[in-house]
């Protein structure tokens, strides 16, 4: 436990405390707002088609590189 000497200490050290929660209150609003923004129906879409193109593009670079092709069949 720390002890003060003055109350000048004591005032300081309040001070600091009301403003690491003032940052950390900002934090929070920030987190949820991002959260927010990734939770939202266009941001998810996005990220989907984002998803589908990106694996498409790293499938048809790795047939290109092994040869692979694809086989078709016919019920």
């Amino acid at each position: 436990m720390k002890e003060y000497t003055s109350f000048e200490e004591i005032d300081r050290d309040l001070k600091i405390l009301r403003l690491q929660t003032q940052i950390d209150k900002e934090e929070i609003k920030l987190s949820y707002n991002h959260l927010k923004e990734g939770l939202s129906p266009v941001s998810m879409i996005s990220n989907m088609l984002g998803s589908i193109a990106q694996k498409a593009l790293v499938l048809k670079a790795v047939s290109k590189i092994f040869g692979v092709k694809r086989v078709v069949t016919s019920d």
